[in-house]
């Protein structure tokens, strides 16, 4: 990803307002866009993260930077701390009443056969329908028949 063209306008002009043609003469006869789209990729991992292209804005070094100066400025910046809720207070009897509720819903549930699939081939195998070699011995594996 490429930092927004805005972004990269704003980090300009304030480049130009702190140091002046020791910035700007660097890109004459260049083409701006192709300097700022240069600067938006090497900037490119920020773009979710601006308080890092803040931090480095507000710690420029005495001589104006390149573009991997000023992104060696951002990766100094300081994290973003992230606030942390506490962990949910375990509740023994709602946990009680939950595994209790999940019980009587398990016990209540109709049976299902998972393997009726491979009786079902196994039994029209047996009344002389045909059947894939393969899909018998998936049935035979199923239920686990030896072939």
């Amino acid at each position: 990803m490429s930092l927004p063209l805005e972004v990269i306008d704003r980090v300009f002009a304030r480049l130009v307002a702190t140091y002046g043609r020791d910035f700007s003469a660097r890109w004459e006869g260049l083409d701006q866009n192709a300097v700022k789209s240069s600067w938006g990729h090497e900037l490119g991992g920020y773009e979710k993260n601006l308080k890092a292209i803040a931090y480095a804005l507000e710690n420029l070094p005495e001589r104006a930077p390149n573009v991997i100066e000023f992104r060696n400025i951002c990766r100094r910046a300081p994290s973003v701390q992230t606030l942390q809720l506490e962990p949910p207070k375990f509740d023994k009897a709602i946990a009680e009443m939950v595994m209790n509720g999940t019980r009587k819903v398990l016990e209540n549930s109709p049976k299902v056969d998972h393997k009726a699939w491979a009786r079902k081939i196994l039994d029209d195998v047996a009344a002389g329908m045909k059947k894939s070699p393969t899909v018998v011995q998936m049935a035979r594996n199923a239920i686990g028949e030896a072939a």
